[in-house]
């Protein structure tokens, strides 16, 4: 029996019109649907895609959030596991994950695995939840010149803060009342803006990021223009 095919399918930050047309029929020719199950009852990605996925069978993959490496290679190996068990048996299978595969991904880790075992998988790219945000926000990330870091606020800044670029701040969850004191003791935090829930519901929009709840939600993007930029 001929293998199935594994695609890795980003659908963007949170409105399910951002989905890209390659997006779409991947979902509607896939036989199997995974998704990832942080454990928290929520499933972001699935709601974006609910409209392609009727009748679908669905599976859920156990992501657990921490940082434990252990925990974490045991849980995408276990995953591995259950998408090669499907593939053997001639199922292609499309494995959602929001934003961009490519970009802070927990599926890039599943599906790294699956490759490495000699099974076909793909990515199907997505719109980065950073450039939805500038697109929400009407601006440019960069330009001429500029230079673009990326960082990952979840974890610490302070090698990043001075450097010399227009710079987006993604995943800061309950480090984002730090990560706003350390932009402001740096001199970053002026011009700088953000927009959480991005295409979802409980989007808001931050003209000012020093306006921002701390207890704003994970899905938060911050950007703080470099400070050459008029």
């Amino acid at each position: 029996m001929k293998r199935g095919i594994l695609y890795g399918v980003g659908v963007g930050p949170g409105d399910p019109e951002l989905l890209t047309l390659k997006a779409v029929r991947i979902l509607r020719e896939a036989n199997v649907v995974a998704m990832p199950d942080k454990g928290s009852g929520e499933q972001t990605a699935r709601k974006i895609v609910q409209a392609y996925i009727e009748g679908k069978e669905l599976l859920s993959c156990p992501t657990p959030m921490v940082r434990d490496k252990e925990v974490l290679a045991q849980s995408y190996e276990a995953n591995a596991d259950t998408l090669c068990a499907l593939l053997d048996q001639g199922k292609n299978v499309a494995f959602i994950t929001l934003g961009d595969p490519s970009v802070y991904s927990t599926y890039l880790y599943i599906h790294e695995r699956v490759a490495e075992r000699g099974y076909e998988a793909r990515l199907i790219p997505g719109v980065p939840s950073f450039c939805a945000v500038a697109a929400r926000l009407g601006i440019s990330l960069c330009q001429g010149e500029e230079r673009l870091l990326i960082v990952p606020a979840s974890h610490s800044v302070e090698d990043c803060v001075d450097f010399p670029a227009n710079q987006i701040y993604m995943k800061a969850g309950r480090r984002l009342g730090e990560l706003l004191e350390t932009l402001e003791q740096h001199g970053r935090l002026e011009g700088a803006m953000a927009v959480s829930n991005c295409g979802m519901e409980e989007e808001q929009v931050w003209p000012r990021a020093a306006d921002m709840d701390p207890e704003s939600r994970y899905f938060s993007v911050l950007f703080a223009p470099g400070k050459d930029r008029d």
